[in-house]
């Protein structure tokens, strides 16, 4: 009978093929944006720095800086969920899985809503995922400052996936 993973050791994995997978994309050190992860679950954060203002007399964050926080939540949720299945599931664990970067989902549309201006402070993503199949994925991004159910901004996107190696 195998013995299970000590805990720590699972956390390090997971948080090595996280910041793995983040480091893979540049435009995500430019923008700024961390990731926080607990299990499975994924938070995007994007620290305040002025220079994501796009109007100064409100101020508001950059509308196009909200969109591609929020894109980059929904692409980095379905690559995350990819990644998971190939580091986590028995029968397909795959030990190189934290090391390589998987292929990113290329984005077909995204139509982002922006419901109230974004304040000059942090904001935070959750992208959940509606349908992901072999070639076509749908995801939902809501995004927040101080109060989750205050959405500032959400968007849905639709993406086609990566093709994946034979298993």
């Amino acid at each position: 009978m195998k013995r299970p993973e000590p805990v720590q050791v699972v956390k390090q994995r997971r948080d090595t093929a996280l910041r793995n997978l983040v480091a893979g994309v540049p435009y995500i050190q430019f923008m700024g944006i961390q990731f926080e992860r607990r299990g499975d679950e994924l938070t995007a954060v994007l620290p305040y720095r002025d220079q994501l203002i796009g109007n100064p007399m409100l101020p508001a964050l950059h509308g196009g800086a909200t969109a591609s926080f929020l894109e980059i939540s929904a692409v980095i949720e379905l690559s995350w969920q990819m990644l998971w299945e190939d580091m986590e599931s028995p029968e397909k664990r795959d030990p190189d899985a934290i090391a390589r970067v998987p292929r990113l989902p290329k984005t077909i549309d995204f139509t982002v809503d922006y419901l109230r201006a974004g304040l000059p402070r942090d904001a935070y993503a959750r992208a959940r995922v509606n349908r992901s199949g072999r070639r076509y994925a749908s995801v939902h991004v809501e995004g927040w400052q101080d109060n989750r159910s205050r959405l500032f901004a959400q968007a849905t996107g639709h993406f086609l996936m990566p093709t994946r190696d034979a298993d």
